[in-house]
């Protein structure tokens, strides 16, 4: 089974949350796991404001920061190609999305997974009407 996620759900998996023990067990039976190549960037930046807002220790922040950057090598990564773009742009102009959102959708219909992860409605809500198989957690 091949499955991509958003940053939304992806985050559950570093970050104990609601929704997290289901992206667990969801990564623990995909054969593949693909994403964005903005991702991961993304992760830092909520682990980084995780660590201002003083939910996260720097030292928690280091520790899950590097098993963020190890599990980068069993993933498949979407980069920003001009298909991409295309299909990114063409989810803008189709659905109230924020650009990244719409990145993020954009590479999962490129990589043509079986299914996509998300933890937010609109992105989720787009991504069935692109004809993708959603799974909100």
């Amino acid at each position: 089974m091949k499955v991509f996620f958003d940053t939304s759900a992806l985050v559950k998996r570093y970050i104990e949350e609601p929704g997290s023990i289901q992206v667990v067990e969801t990564c623990l039976h995909a054969d593949v796991l693909m994403v964005s190549i903005v991702c991961f960037p993304e992760i830092v930046s909520t682990l980084r404001r995780l660590v201002r807002e003083g939910f996260l220790s720097p030292s928690d922040y280091q520790k899950v920061k590097k098993t963020v950057l190890a599990d980068l090598e069993d993933v498949e990564v979407s980069n920003l190609t001009p298909e991409v773009i295309g299909l990114a742009i063409h989810c803008l102009e189709n659905h109230p999305l924020r650009s990244m959102d719409a990145i993020h959708l954009g590479c999962a219909l490129a990589m043509k997974p079986d299914f996509f992860i998300s933890s937010d409605r609109a992105q989720a809500a787009a991504a069935r009407k692109e004809g993708l198989q959603v799974k909100e957690i």
